[in-house]
């Protein structure tokens, strides 16, 4: 099975559900730009955005799960079985 670490810089309660694209870091690495509309309590704007990486890339949520940044704006997201997935597209 194969893995994929996607870091990811969330804003919430923003206008609209998208991912905005990759920028540049504070440590060099590249960062997927993202905002969702949900709230940051409870897990809403976690819950949001993995479906939000689900629909964008076309797989299902089950092989999206939060690593690392439950409480912060940047997530560690991991994708597993990625070697299954024939249309998703990581561009940078």
């Amino acid at each position: 099975m194969c893995k994929t670490i996607l870091q990811v810089k969330l804003t919430p309660n923003s206008t609209k559900n998208a991912v905005l694209g990759w920028e540049d870091g504070a440590d060099g690495e590249k960062v997927l730009k993202c905002c969702v509309t949900a709230a940051p309590e409870k897990g809403k704007a976690n819950n949001a955005l993995i479906s939000l990486l689900a629909t964008h890339y076309g797989i299902p949520k089950r092989r999206l799960s939060l690593l690392h940044g439950e409480k912060s704006r940047i997530k560690i997201i991991e994708i597993q079985d990625i070697e299954g997935i024939s249309n998703i597209a990581f561009k940078r």
